[in-house]
């Protein structure tokens, strides 16, 4: 079973591209592993505890749990237009989550890795965490990225973090705790040589706080809502659950082959709190996740926020140009790991040129040809003519490169592959000239001979297309009248997929030209 999660979102107001990116990234991922024959399971949710949410509703004058459940709708409404399926779905209120968070707790505590301590100093009230001059920039103080920092002194609950310090070092140095890409491991390895400088605080007195899951054993605090959301990926997948629970069977899917996030949460929350809560739980370095850390969406080199007025809405997005134009964009546009500018006119590009153009051209000269030129009949493709065999080479080979970038998760690089074999294909179309050929009957079983190789192609690169655009993937293999191949793995795909006197269907453009009213 192939495990993949991603970072649950703060549903603290809507969702925003970053958050799109990351679930079609996932769901794409996941999709893939199924074309694998692989089974897979794809968690992701809401984390719907901590101060900024209760900052939320008192400005609105509302319970902070209605504010939770509106925003949470939200969520999930955008990933249904996007055809995000996921398999299971957190929400950090939900009672089952609570009871695993304080089950660990428990234990921690027993196993005297907690302690209580009182501390006096500066607090992100955005962030949501305890300063350290470590966090201050060159000129010494904090910066705009902490939000309003005040100045506190109480007491609380600590995780022995430092405990954990050298056996974090080790287990990434080895890659037992594996970060993609490559070059983010520095990173992590920095944070992690200061791991053993400072312990966790892992409550909020609930006389500052009250919105989060009470610490068993001293019901005046509440647990700090990154150790709170981290533990999802561990209740949720069936950890520690009730006798009679729907959840999933544990060992089936732990440990989690991947889990998604975004680069501004990989240090210190997910490569140095997470790995050390596992370790302190009893987890191995062996069981430690993969993490496969996306960069930002930005707008014109800066990063999208509030402040800027910069956000990109993906609903407003997918309502203007379609779910799978989006699914297309955000999968074509950005290299794992990289950060990339949103840019609505090179969407419309890609979208025009790869889609429409492209790709589309080739399907619809294909099945309308071959209607018109040869009955919808589809002729023999064991040909030995040289122009045959490059396409047939050339088909091997995306299909190769494809296989590659996917098990990389190098998404662009996968449609590069498959963008590659559409353009040998409208060269051969054009080499060829079958609009002409047909002029001559003695030419006709050539003409049914270059057709059946490009309606061929367009069979394999429906079925290569279908994680990224699996609705546009279903209305290729419709027109091919070849429903059925929907079912077929990775290792099915062999030329043949259409035999000799197979009927096609009717063509209807699949990605129809985007044009924008001239205002």
């Amino acid at each position: 079973m192939f495990y993949i999660t991603t970072a649950i979102d703060y549903p603290n107001g809507k969702p925003h591209i970053g958050h799109a990116y990351e679930k079609i990234l996932a769901d794409v991922i996941t999709r893939y592993q199924r074309f694998q024959g692989i089974e897979a399971h794809f968690l992701t949710g809401v984390d719907q505890h901590g101060q900024k949410m209760v900052k939320t509703a008192e400005a609105e004058g509302v319970n902070v749990a209605t504010i939770a459940k509106r925003n949470t709708k939200g969520f999930i409404k955008l990933w249904e237009k996007l055809n995000v399926q996921y398999d299971g779905w957190a929400e950090t209120t939900d009672d089952q989550h609570k009871t695993c968070v304080q089950a660990i707790l428990t234990d921690l505590k027993e196993k005297g890795a907690l302690y209580k301590k009182s501390y006096a100093g500066f607090y992100s009230v955005r962030q949501e965490q305890f300063l350290t001059d470590r966090d201050r920039n060159d000129a010494g103080e904090f910066g705009p990225e902490w939000g309003e920092v005040i100045e506190i002194e109480e007491e609380n609950w600590y995780f022995k973090l430092s405990d954990h310090a050298d056996w974090l070092k080790s287990t990434v140095q080895s890659d037992e705790l594996k970060i993609i890409p490559e070059f983010r491991k520095t990173e992590v390895l920095n944070a992690a040589a200061r791991a053993g400088e400072t312990d966790l605080c892992i409550s909020r007195p609930k006389d500052r706080l009250a919105w989060g899951i009470p610490l068993p054993f001293d019901p005046d605090f509440v647990t700090y809502v990154w150790f709170d959301a981290l533990i999802n990926y561990l209740s949720f997948a069936g950890y520690r659950k009730p006798d009679g629970s729907a959840l999933p069977d544990f060992k089936t899917l732990w440990p989690a082959d991947l889990q998604i996030i975004g680069k501004d949460i990989l240090v210190p929350a997910h490569a140095i709190y997470w790995p050390c809560m596992l370790h302190a739980m009893g987890f191995e370095a062996s069981e430690m996740p993969t993490l496969l850390v996306h960069g930002f969406w930005n707008v014109r080199g800066d990063k999208m926020s509030k402040s800027l007025g910069n956000i990109i809405d993906p609903d407003d997005l997918a309502e203007q140009f379609g779910p799978e134009t989006l699914r297309y964009y955000l999968c074509r546009d950005i290299r794992s790991g990289k950060d990339s500018d949103f840019d609505a006119e090179r969407l419309i590009m890609l979208f025009n040129t790869e889609l429409a153009n492209d790709l589309g051209n080739l399907l619809n000269r294909s099945i309308n040809m071959t209607k018109g030129f040869c009955q919808s009949t589809i002729s023999s493709t064991a040909t030995d003519d040289p122009e045959d065999l490059a396409l047939r080479q050339s088909l091997q080979k995306t299909t190769s490169a494809y296989r590659h970038a996917m098990d990389h998760y190098e998404l662009s690089e996968a449609l590069q592959a498959i963008n590659d074999h559409v353009t040998h294909c409208n060269g051969y179309l054009e080499r060829h000239k079958p609009w002409e050929m047909k002029k001559d009957e003695t030419l006709l079983p050539r003409v049914g001979e270059v057709l059946s190789h490009t309606a061929e192609s367009c069979a394999h690169l429906a079925l290569l297309l279908r994680p990224i655009l699996p609705q546009a993937s279903e209305k290729i293999l419709s027109q091919l009248k070849k429903e059925n191949l929907a079912d077929l793995k990775l290792d099915d795909l062999k030329w043949g997929l259409l035999e000799a006197g197979h009927q096609t269907g009717k063509p209807k453009p699949v990605f129809p030209r985007i044009q924008l009213e001239e205002k």
